[in-house]
């Protein structure tokens, strides 16, 4: 009868566990590689540069896009 009870206790306080957490969400590429690009590590500084020229050649896309659709 001990034995019934005490493996009760155990499987109530198991399914009583602890704090569940919400799914952590994964970062995106550009998230990641912007990480990436701020350590030390070999090749980190390549990466960075590839980021701002990405950046800098979206901002051109998009200032050449405003212009072509403010022309009638």
């Amino acid at each position: 009868m001990n034995r019934a009870r005490f493996g009760g206790l155990v499987l109530l306080l198991a399914s009583c566990g602890g704090k569940s957490e919400p799914p952590k969400q994964p970062l995106s590429t550009r998230a990641r590689e912007s990480a990436l690009a701020k350590t030390g590590l070999p090749g980190a500084t390549g990466i960075g540069a590839a980021l701002r020229v990405s950046d800098s050649a979206d901002a051109r896309r998009k200032r050449e896009d405003s212009v072509a659709n403010a022309v009638p």
